[in-house]
């Protein structure tokens, strides 16, 4: 019998990698077998060793907004690397990058570079303590901030795929200054605050949840938060690791027309290199040091590559606004065709999109809350999500992450994943009724 390369691979990383990768989701243990090893990818495609194509709909979760490999942003690379992987020191693309964030994003007039959006949320957190001199945070349940111990309270994304929503190893004392509250609920933020009143720092949400699925924030919610915040004086943190310069140029601050206090950012400002960043307000981030007192450091911080990398991504989609339109429209054309499969072979199923983001939940009604994404049938999406990968569709292998398109993919490519979807469908309509 033939192995195929993925599964030698599969074999040989689980002896020297804990679960054979290197980020739980990866890992295929939601959806069952075992994961493809991906060699190379281009465009809308990823293929692995083993010759198979597929069409992306993780583009490495997230940042690929112009698709895999894109030419201007390899170009970057390689010219940068050219003149050494890192320096140790400043150089003129960090302050070029810089600029260019706090140009397209309202409201962001500091920041500082650090190496994942992990690092930004937990630096973040801790400019907000040392700001306003409190110790609590509060949270929203689903929402996923990095694996820092502060955030692993009732995390979605990898957390809620392998059933365990908190973690050992974060002490008590950690898990007592994180407080949940009910994403898209505002009366559950107001109660918390109230009932540790003066002793919140901050209040840290993804404007869009994108761990838990894709579920959008009520009308009224954000605005909510900001009016609590200033209310309470506590910070109102933005993380944008997902929504920043993919659903709007300036991410959700622009797209929802409500300014935080401090944003962070990740893979998606560094098209897809180890990067990630915070800023904010100018008052705040002047008490990050050498400025001021709160401590924050890193070696590769600014990295030139990643740096250059980012700055060809960010230049392109300042150039060209007219990205997110074309993204838009290839979104709404994937979204209306799954709905309509749905309904034609009677698929119980709840579609939320924001921009590019989309997310799909087998489940009756609409999803709105951490409660609601939890009544997807999970067994369902790992059916689903094993024959959509044999008819050349590779989806996210959790039912619980969104699913980003690309302005790489076409009407053609979306129409091919509609036709792959109707196969599937029509398949089990015909087979289970």
């Amino acid at each position: 019998m033939i192995i195929s390369n993925s599964k030698q691979l599969f074999e040989r990383a689980r002896n020297v990698i804990p679960g054979g990768v290197n980020s739980p989701a990866r890992a295929f243990k939601a959806v069952g077998g075992d994961p493809h090893f991906i060699s190379h990818a281009l465009g809308a495609h990823m293929y692995d060793v083993d010759g198979n194509a597929f069409i992306d709909y993780i583009g490495s979760w997230g940042p690929m907004i112009l698709g895999h490999a894109d030419p201007s942003v390899t170009k970057a690379i390689k010219e940068a690397a050219a003149h050494s992987s890192s320096f140790g020191a400043p150089s003129e693309v960090e302050v070029l990058m810089a600029e260019q964030m706090c140009a397209m994003v309202p409201g962001l007039e500091k920041v500082r570079m650090v190496n994942s959006g992990t690092e930004a949320c937990m630096s973040a957190i801790r400019l907000a303590r040392g700001f306003t001199k409190k110790e609590k945070i509060i949270k929203f349940e689903g929402c996923y901030h990095g694996h820092a111990d502060s955030f692993l309270i009732k995390a979605g994304s990898g957390a809620l795929t392998l059933g365990n929503p908190d973690s050992p190893g974060v002490t008590s004392g950690t898990a007592q200054d994180t407080l949940t509250a009910s994403f898209n609920d505002l009366e559950s933020v107001s109660e918390l605050l109230q009932e540790n009143k003066g002793k919140v720092a901050a209040i840290i949400v993804e404007p869009v949840a994108g761990n838990m699925g894709c579920v959008p924030p009520k009308e009224g919610f954000l605005e909510g938060l900001r009016s609590l915040c200033d209310e309470h004086r506590a910070l109102l943190i933005f993380d944008e690791v997902m929504t920043g310069f993919r659903i709007a140029k300036g991410g959700a601050v622009e797209r929802f027309g409500v300014r935080p206090d401090l944003m962070t950012y990740g893979k998606v400002m560094g098209a897809g290199m180890p990067v990630g960043a915070f800023g904010g307000r100018r008052e705040v981030m002047q008490m990050v040091a050498p400025e001021g007192p709160v401590y924050q450091a890193g070696t590769l911080s600014g990295n030139p590559v990643a740096m250059s990398a980012g700055l060809a991504l960010l230049r392109k989609l300042d150039q060209n606004p007219a990205t997110y339109d074309e993204l838009e429209v290839s979104s709404a054309m994937l979204e209306d065709g799954l709905r309509k499969l749905f309904k034609k072979y009677h698929t119980e199923a709840s579609l939320n999109r924001v921009g590019s983001m989309l997310g799909v939940f087998f489940c009756t009604g609409s999803v709105e809350t951490y409660t609601d994404v939890k009544k997807t049938d999970t067994s369902f999406f790992s059916a689903f999500f094993r024959e959509m990968l044999k008819e050349g569709v590779y989806l996210p292998p959790s039912a619980y992450e969104a699913w980003f398109v690309s302005s790489c993919h076409n009407s053609e490519i979306i129409q091919n994943t509609l036709d792959a979807a109707e196969k599937v469908l029509k398949h089990f309509h015909e087979n289970h009724g």
